[in-house]
């Protein structure tokens, strides 16, 4: 499982890492604010567009060489920025690594619930989200004393390296798990699994966790700037929110696995703290800025595991691989579109306004799932 997790830390901090340091740090590339957006939105747009096709493709033709092949294409992308410093390749390597984590990151997630019985699933996803998070969360620290120390070339030449080892390590630990047979499936098939609740309520509850991450992140450091915090406080605020994020997942993974959890109450409870700490955004100060951190990143916490758990024990496992992808499409949606949306309520009316509205939206879900019980029930 170590390479999986290691694996799972590369994307994170690839994504974070060098996205924190392009505005600063890429001058000679980065010519104005739609430049380092194109910039920013390569990575993600990779990913959007390619992680079902590679998910897919890992059910095909297994999930290792997938992987395997992600973890090499991921190196030698970051390898091109550092063999010359200009803005071409820089965009060449964004759109390589984003590529190659489109190809490994389902893969990894898939191998997570085959290598593990239903059984050890919560733990297994709990871990492997708490050093993704790791990642999210040291990629902006370790990547801005990298560039300090030897600029982006430097960044680009330790992710190169970083891709490689866990490569080596993924061929020489993870075992080949060769694909399943499965039944011919067509489009409308595939419509129609991934329109079944058991794909769709986690999905959701996925893609709105990482809305409300995302958003916490970019977000609260602006509402901590308005109420004239320093860089000091809200940045410990965006770290207080990871923290919780990594540590809550193996835990809440556990509690799932021991049976002292449900994956569809444990996903209810999560929505609800993360729109409650969207809420506590809206207050004045420091306090209401590190409730709302602690909130957020407790309740994506909780949704994370239990989400990936829930689509692997409904999923057939021949499929896991496609499961996967449409998932990580559904978290990458979620990641753009939730500080899109916030950022569009807030250009019209306040940022507080764009808070409540992302977390009224949040709260939907655990109604919407009320509502249905007791309809049933009745």
């Amino acid at each position: 499982m170590w390479p999986l997790y290691a694996a799972g830390f590369t994307t994170a901090f690839g994504a974070h890492g060098i996205a924190a340091n392009l505005g600063g740090h890429a001058k000679g590339a980065v010519t104005s604010l739609l430049v380092l957006g194109g910039l920013l939105a390569l990575y993600d747009g990779a990913e959007v567009l390619l992680k079902p096709v590679f998910g897919t493709l890992a059910d095909r033709v297994g999930a290792r060489p997938v992987l395997l092949g992600g973890l090499v294409a991921f190196a030698a992308a970051s390898a091109v920025y550092v063999v010359a410093d200009s803005p071409g390749l820089l965009w060449a390597a964004r759109l390589g690594q984003g590529a190659a984590a489109s190809a490994f990151s389902p893969s990894a997630s898939a191998l997570v619930a085959r290598l593990n019985p239903a059984a050890k699933r919560g733990r297994a996803f709990g871990s492997y989200g708490f050093y993704k998070s790791i990642g999210y969360t040291l990629g902006p620290l370790l990547g801005g004393v990298l560039v300090w120390a030897g600029g982006l070339r430097l960044l680009f030449a330790v992710l190169a390296v970083l891709g490689a080892a866990v490569a080596v390590w993924a061929m020489v630990a993870v075992p080949v798990v060769p694909p399943l047979p499965k039944a011919r499936q067509t489009v409308l098939d595939l419509a129609r699994r991934l329109a079944d609740p058991a794909f769709l309520a986690p999905t959701s509850a996925l893609a709105a966790a990482t809305a409300a991450l995302s958003v916490g992140v970019g977000f609260l450091p602006v509402s901590g700037r308005a109420a004239g915090l320093g860089t000091v406080a809200t940045g410990a605020a965006v770290s207080v929110l990871a923290a919780c994020a990594a540590v809550v997942q193996p835990r809440a993974g556990r509690a799932l696995d021991h049976g002292r959890l449900t994956a569809p109450t444990g996903i209810a409870v999560g929505l609800l703290l993360a729109a409650t700490g969207l809420g506590c955004a809206t207050l004045p100060g420091l306090a209401g800025i590190l409730l709302a951190a602690a909130l957020i990143g407790v309740g994506t916490g909780l949704i994370t595991p239990l989400g990936f758990a829930a689509l692997a024990t409904s999923t057939p496992t021949e499929r896991l691989g496609q499961t996967m992808g449409a998932a990580e499409l559904g978290r990458e949606l979620g990641d753009a579109g939730g500080p899109l949306l916030v950022a569009t309520v807030a250009s019209l009316t306040t940022l507080t306004h764009g808070y409540a509205v992302l977390a009224v939206i949040l709260v939907l879900g655990p109604a919407f799932t009320l509502l249905r019980r007791r309809f049933a029930g009745d």
